[in-house]
């Protein structure tokens, strides 16, 4: 008996893993909602899932926004052309931005888990105009997607 319950702990600990997801966001000049924007621009993630952000076009990058990350969560930043691949451990809500093109409203939303720890913190941050009609827009649909 001692033994069928270590094996099946033991493969209940090995398969944690195969659950993540891979979800992919394209970074483009041009797309579904105009100018310069992260492709899909609202996740919604588990924890455990990777985001790959994949330089479709040229001169972009990505990187956390100041203050719309949760608790524990170190800032990250890509180089420009670079693809990423981030990991999201924390429930949450991750806002992430192209730092050349942030002005022009490149911005996109994780929501990781149902967000709530930092809901309110991450609605609070001040965004230029556009990018802040963008995380508007982003937030109505992963509050949709629950």
């Amino acid at each position: 008996m001692k033994k069928l319950l270590v094996t099946t702990a033991l493969l209940i600990l090995a398969s944690g893993p195969a659950y993540a997801a891979e979800h992919i966001v394209n970074m483009l000049n041009k797309g579904e909602s105009g100018a310069m924007v992260f492709e899909p621009a609202a996740i919604a993630a588990a924890p455990g899932d990777t985001i790959r952000f994949v330089p479709t076009d040229k001169s972009h990058n990505v990187e956390g926004i100041k203050g719309m990350l949760p608790e524990g969560v170190k800032p990250f930043k890509s180089k420009v052309n670079d693809e990423y691949v981030l990991t999201v451990t924390e429930p949450g809500f991750y806002g992430v931005k192209c730092s050349p093109h942030y002005s022009m409203g490149m911005v996109a939303l994780i929501r990781v888990g149902d967000g709530s720890p930092n809901l309110d913190a991450a609605k609070a941050v001040k965004l230029p105009k556009k990018a802040g009609e963008r995380m508007t827009a982003a937030f109505e649909t992963l509050a949709g997607a629950q």
